[in-house]
């Protein structure tokens, strides 16, 4: 009897948690996450917080003529949080340290749940990007020498430092007035360097 009493509570509590946006301090939030993890075991509150995410893309680069893949935050700053906020674990969540707190419609007011289109939205994407995985074939290595040939550095020649894959996008290193100046450009607008 007193175990689906404690069933029915549990299933109750999972129909009510709702998705907050918790930020952290930018390049923290994989500490933000294993620390919020750790103080909801320390203060028993798993039955109130569900999920901690980090939403990630996939960014792909070729060291040493080998392909390797790294995960890199797709909303730097920013922790997704399901969770009741009842009782202490608002309080607990901003006691964490590198939380500078729960987003909310006014400054230093209520924490506010995210749509749940927002949700399902970013949701997807992560789970989109993690199951997109290695079938890519990419057009440039780092390090290569490409020439700019769109937009106002045309003509330009770079070292590619970082390629996105996902978003079709390179990181050129380019040399204007004399100082190496990192661009973002698209496939579309490099051309392999002869």
């Amino acid at each position: 009897m007193a175990e689906e009493k404690g069933n029915k509570a549990k299933a109750a509590a999972e129909e009510k948690k709702r998705w907050y946006v918790v930020r952290a301090i930018g390049g923290k939030e994989k500490k933000v996450r294993d620390s919020i993890e750790l103080e909801i075991k320390r203060h028993k509150l798993e039955n109130l917080v569900g999920q901690v995410l980090i939403p990630t893309e996939k960014v792909y680069q070729i060291k040493n003529g080998k392909k390797i893949s790294k995960e890199r935050s797709y909303l730097p700053g920013y922790v997704l949080l399901e969770a009741i906020l009842d009782g202490e674990v608002q309080h607990v969540i901003n006691s964490v340290p590198n939380v500078i707190g729960f987003m909310s419609g006014t400054k230093g007011g209520e924490p506010m749940p995210m749509r749940v289109a927002e949700v399902n939205r970013i949701l997807g994407k992560v789970d989109e990007l993690s199951e997109h995985e290695e079938e890519l074939n990419i057009p440039y290595v780092i390090g290569e020498t490409v020439k700019v040939i769109d937009g106002p550095f045309n003509g330009f020649n770079g070292v590619i430092e970082e390629i996105n894959e996902e978003k079709k996008k390179l990181q050129v290193m380019v040399k204007i007035f004399g100082r190496k100046t990192p661009l973002e450009l698209s496939y579309m607008q490099v051309d392999k360097s002869n």
